[in-house]
């Protein structure tokens, strides 16, 4: 007996852990008037097990409301359907109302008296108030963004707005199903749920929070202004670079023209390819032998003029002075040479 027994409890646990396992989301907000679509993923060994969907604030008492084996009666607001390949079934619900909030259940029938069914739970909650797509928006300057909001069925009828937080003047408002420019802003409510918002010709000053409102729901937005790219407020112009360089005190010149290089106003730096010519580099390299050679040159022929200057300064004649015959006989040359200073000749 003791050995039948183990041999049942083994079975049991080998069919307990044969079972995979069933998730899903955890809490869902939908608006009144709107669907939504839940996905239940399965393990593999669920692909040919029926899928069922059903409401109830606990597995074993929840009431069925779709089955994968079942087609949906006619005028069902529910549908279900299985994709064994990517192990997830879906369920969809529509026009869904404040009442439908509570808990429902994603379930695997796993079958056998000794193997209960898996399953998920989701809470779902439908709301007559207000939504947004996307609570955090930013443009740039000098741009747009658009902002779409949406309500409930029950404000279908309502007038929309729009506000800047804190600034109860600033607020404009449309009719429900129609549209209105005001200033920079744009409203067009299409009467189905959906109130769309653009804010044109953006400035720094338009940046921070905004709110959609209808009756008394609302539901906040923030808009955030970045800087205007420098592509956009840096134009660039075109101009030829000419530069002259003065060789000698003749009207004489060289010039060297580039091709037109774009400088922006940020300054931006020279094209690379500029300097990368054979050409370019042998001219420059000729403009700064000719820069350099030209004033020694002249240096050099300087120097030399004034050795020739400084030579007959040195070079001494004494005249004859005014008396006698015989003081004229007296007189004589005497000669200084340069390159024997320290000899003197007298004629």
């Amino acid at each position: 007996m003791a050995p039948l027994l183990f041999l049942l409890l083994l079975l049991v646990l080998l069919l307990a852990g044969s079972h995979g396992e069933v998730t899903t989301v955890k809490d869902l907000v939908v608006l009144e008037g709107r669907s939504a679509t839940v996905p239940c993923h399965y393990d593999p060994q669920y692909a040919r097990h029926v899928k069922y969907w059903c409401r109830g604030a606990t597995w074993t008492f929840c009431s069925g409301l779709a089955r994968t084996d079942q087609a949906p009666p006619a005028g069902s607001t529910l549908s279900i359907s299985d994709d064994p390949a990517q192990q997830v079934f879906t369920v969809t619900m529509v026009d869904l109302q404040e009442a439908d909030s509570g808990w429902y259940w994603c379930g695997v029938e796993v079958g056998g008296m000794w193997n209960a069914d898996d399953a998920a739970s989701v809470y779902i909650t439908v709301s007559h108030g207000m939504s947004v797509v996307n609570s955090m928006v930013a443009g740039e300057e000098g741009g747009s963004v658009s902002v779409e909001c949406l309500y409930g069925s029950r404000h279908s009828g309502s007038s929309k707005k729009w506000c800047r937080s804190g600034d109860w003047g600033s607020c404009v408002e449309v009719s429900a199903n129609g549209t209105l420019e005001q200033g920079s802003v744009r409203l067009r409510d299409d009467g189905a749920g959906a109130l769309a918002v653009t804010v044109r010709g953006l400035a720094r000053s338009d940046a921070g929070w905004y709110w959609c409102s209808t009756g008394q729901q609302q539901v906040q937005v923030h808009i955030a202004v970045t800087p205007r790219s420098s592509t956009q407020r840096s134009p660039t112009t075109s101009l030829p670079v000419v530069t002259s360089l003065p060789v000698d005190h003749k009207e004489t010149s060289i010039s060297v023209a580039t091709s037109p290089v774009h400088i922006a106003n940020q300054g931006q730096t020279l094209p690379s390819h500029i300097f990368e010519s054979p050409l370019m580099i042998c001219g420059a390299l000729l403009l700064l032998v000719v820069v350099a050679t030209v004033p020694s040159k002249m240096w050099c022929q300087y120097q030399r003029m004034r050795r020739r200057r400084h030579g007959r300064a040195r070079e001494l004649t004494l005249s004859p002075l005014p008396g006698s015959e015989s003081d004229q006989s007296k007189a004589g040359v005497i000669f200084y040479s340069p390159s024997s200073p320290q000899q003197v000749h007298l004629l």
